[in-house]
This record gives structure tokens, sequence and C-alpha cells, in this order.
């Protein structure tokens, strides 16, 4: 059997967790509805009374950009339930993916030839069509 959690580890994850969230700019209320739980369950999980279960992590450490491992990481999280948490998650939506993927294409097509950039750049703005569309 192991040992009970130390208060002040359950307490660093809850810490975390409000850190982040303030991080992000969001209310207790905002995470709560991000994460389909109660603003009275975000509060309890950043006082320390409460410990998120595997799904909960999983969907923080993606809205807080980070793989569920690193949001418990150094914390009381009890070991059985790391075991069951993801590996990754998804940490962008699609739109934010397209949007990263098209920064990187411009920063890079300032140095294409002239060709090759009008192919790119009409593929793209065929795929925000797309996207826009929601297809």
């Amino acid at each position: 059997m192991s040992p009970r959690p130390q208060a002040a580890e359950v307490a660093a994850l809850g810490l975390r967790i409000a850190m982040l969230r303030m991080g992000l700019g969001f209310t207790q209320q905002e995470l709560a509805e991000r994460l389909g739980i109660s603003r009275v369950a975000v509060s309890n999980l950043e006082s320390g009374r409460s410990i998120p279960g595997e799904r909960t992590v999983t969907l923080m450490a993606g809205l807080f950009r980070m793989e569920p491992f690193e949001l418990v990481q150094g914390t009381a999280y009890p070991q059985a339930k790391v075991d069951r948490l993801p590996l990754v998650t998804a940490k962008y939506t699609e739109v934010e993916l397209q949007i990263a993927l098209l920064e990187r294409d411009l920063r890079w097509l300032e140095s294409a030839p002239a060709e090759l950039a009008i192919e790119v750049i009409e593929g793209w703005q065929k795929a925000l069509r797309l996207l826009a569309e929601g297809t």
C-alpha cells in the first residue's frame, strides 16, 4: 500500500493548476466550462481538496499546452493514475494548428522561388476556405 500524499504535494498540484489557469487569463468558471466540470470542482482542485481524474488532467494539459505527465510531475498525483495518463495530448485545435503551419510556410516562402510561392499560397487559400466552411 502506498503512503498517503502529503498535503503540501497535493496543494502543489492545485497551485500549479491555478498558476497555469491565471497565466492563460482564465477565471475558474472559464476553465470549468472548457473542462466540462463545475467552478466549485476547479476551486477544489486548486485548493488541493480534490485530485483530478485522468480525463481532467489530460484536458487541462491540452489547454495548458503541455503533456499530461508534465502537469502532474513532482506532485503527489497517484502513480496508478499517472500510469493511465496518455503520453501525449492534443494541444492545439485544428484552426490553431493550421495557422501555425501557415505562419511557418509564410516565413519559408520569403526565400522561395516565386513560382513555388504562388503554388503554396494557392494551396493555402484553398485549405483556409475549406477550414472556414468547416469541411
